[in-house]
């Protein structure tokens, strides 16, 4: 755990906030990499990606204050906490992909190679902010006593609960790691194996779909909301974000086999 990377004098740079502005930096510049070997206009997708950051990283931080209402309501001074937390993913997720599939279909764009190209540039840049997770200590999991994964945080001066002096599940690090898997996976076969536009995406979204859903069996952090269950029986527990996971499946495998059977027509 390491909340702050750098700080000297009035200036403080948040270990979060960095990895996480340099995974979305690289992303853009892959994405962009990308629209250029497609022929796509440049203009048009740094206008897409610049608004698409604002409305999900927006987006992300109304889920949470969603989600969390009766903590920030009860104490107005806890809203300012909001400008300084990631949010969401899931919100973030859901607000960017609204308002790009508005802005690509205004443009006239094409949706499902836009889609391709942004899959793996998502991958990547959830695994640089799911290392700032584990160096700010949010997002944490639950007590691993007795298992040999198991990570201690340090007693630090900061506000995201994560429990100290007792082994837990290191849920940051293995959702960052599975997104790295996903995105090896994803820029593999956009380079060597794509069959059709939108193949990328939706395999995008099948496989973080599958990772979440796995990795909120060992999430400790009680703030996230359950369908049914709780902390207490996370086996036979649904928390929300699972519940879209499953959705997301479902989605997902849909939108494959249309997208392949229109490619074939």
């Amino acid at each position: 755990m390491l909340p702050v990377l750098i700080k000297i004098g009035p200036i403080t740079i948040h270990t979060y906030g960095f990895l996480l502005a340099t995974g979305v930096l690289i992303s853009i510049l892959m994405m962009l990499k990308f629209a250029k070997d497609e022929n796509m206009n440049s203009k048009d997708i740094s206008d897409l990606v610049f608004y698409t950051l604002i409305i999900g990283l927006l987006g992300a931080k109304l889920y949470l204050f969603i989600i969390d209402f009766s903590y920030y309501t009860s104490d107005s001074s806890r809203i300012v906490e909001l400008f300084t937390q990631g949010g969401v993913f899931y919100g973030g997720l859901i607000f960017g992909l609204v308002f790009a599939i508005w802005f690509i279909r205004k443009k006239g764009l094409n949706i499902r190679k836009i889609g391709d190209i942004s899959g793996p540039a998502i991958a990547l840049a959830h695994f640089f902010g799911r290392l700032g997770c584990f160096s700010a200590g949010c997002c944490f999991g639950r007590n691993a006593q007795g298992c040999s994964i198991g990570v201690i945080f340090p007693d630090l001066n900061q506000s995201t609960g994560v429990p100290t002096g007792h082994p837990i599940f290191p849920t940051q690090l293995m959702e960052a790691l599975l997104n790295l898997l996903n995105f090896f996976i994803l820029f593999f076969i956009y380079k060597k194996r794509k069959k059709f536009d939108g193949q990328i995406f939706v395999l995008y979204l099948f496989n973080y779909s599958i990772i979440r859903l796995f990795v909120e069996y060992f999430r400790g952090d009680p703030d996230r909301g359950y369908i049914f269950g709780g902390m207490n029986n996370p086996y036979l527990s649904l928390s929300i974000p699972q519940a879209i996971s499953l959705a997301g499946i479902v989605i997902s495998v849909f939108l494959y086999f249309k997208f392949k059977h229109s490619e074939q027509k």
